[in-house]
This record gives C-alpha cells, sequence and structure tokens, in this order.
C-alpha cells in the first residue's frame, strides 16, 4: 500500500478545504473505529467544524446505547434464570388458582365436601 505523504498547507480555494476536511475527517473517525474495535479499549471522537454548529461525535448515542446493553455470558444466564423463575413463579401461581377454582366448584356441586379439605387447603380458598 502506497502511503504518500501529505503536503500540510493551508488550502486557499473553499470549496476545496471543505471537500478535504470532510475526507481527513471520514478517515480519522474510521481509524478511531479501528483502534477501538482491535486493541478492545473505549474510545471516542469529538470533532468540532467551522463547517456545521454541531460537533460530531462518535460513537454516537445508538453506539453508546449498544455498547452499553453488551453482557458477559454468566450476566445473560443470570438475567436468563431469573427471568425463567419469575416465569415459574407466575404459572406456578396461576396453577394453584385454578386448583383452588375448580375445588371450589366440586364443593357448590356437592361432589367435594369440605369437611375432606385440609386447613391449608381451606386457607386458600
Amino acid at each position: 500500500m502506497n502511503l504518500r505523504k501529505v503536503k500540510l498547507a493551508f488550502i486557499a480555494n473553499d470549496s476545496s478545504r471543505k471537500k478535504t476536511f470532510k475526507k481527513r475527517k471520514k478517515r480519522l473517525l474510521k481509524k478511531v473505529k479501528e483502534l477501538s474495535t482491535f486493541c478492545g479499549i473505549s474510545a471516542c471522537a469529538i470533532i468540532y467544524s467551522s463547517y456545521d454548529s454541531n460537533p460530531e461525535v462518535w460513537p454516537s448515542n445508538s453506539g453508546m446505547d449498544q455498547h452499553k446493553k453488551i453482557v458477559d455470558h454468566e450476566t445473560f444466564l443470570r438475567q436468563r434464570i431469573a427471568k425463567a423463575s419469575e416465569h415459574l413463579k407466575r404459572h406456578g401461581k396461576d396453577n394453584m388458582e385454578q386448583k383452588m377454582i375448580e375445588v371450589m366448584l366440586q364443593c357448590l356441586v356437592g361432589s367435594l365436601e369440605i369437611f375432606h379439605l385440609n386447613t391449608m387447603d381451606l386457607n386458600d380458598l
């Protein structure tokens, strides 16, 4: 890959200067991204310009949100276990309610007498 030496001098032509600025800004942001990826470090870049009223920031807010959501394997498994146990509790509660409704209906119909139930079941009713 041939790398030619860039002559650093003021560019008199405004449109040419703006075009060169955009190219160099794009290359600089690409290099910051590569540095962050290849070295496994957190990096950022803020570029102020006379052409734009707002500074350009890398990574953007959406990129930072994605970076915050990244979890390791252990954390992911802990989250999944917590979610599954919560799911299990909810379904256990629903099953218990269904059983109690069934017992109440059997008592109303007369196929089951209340005297045959233990105190725990009576408290749940």
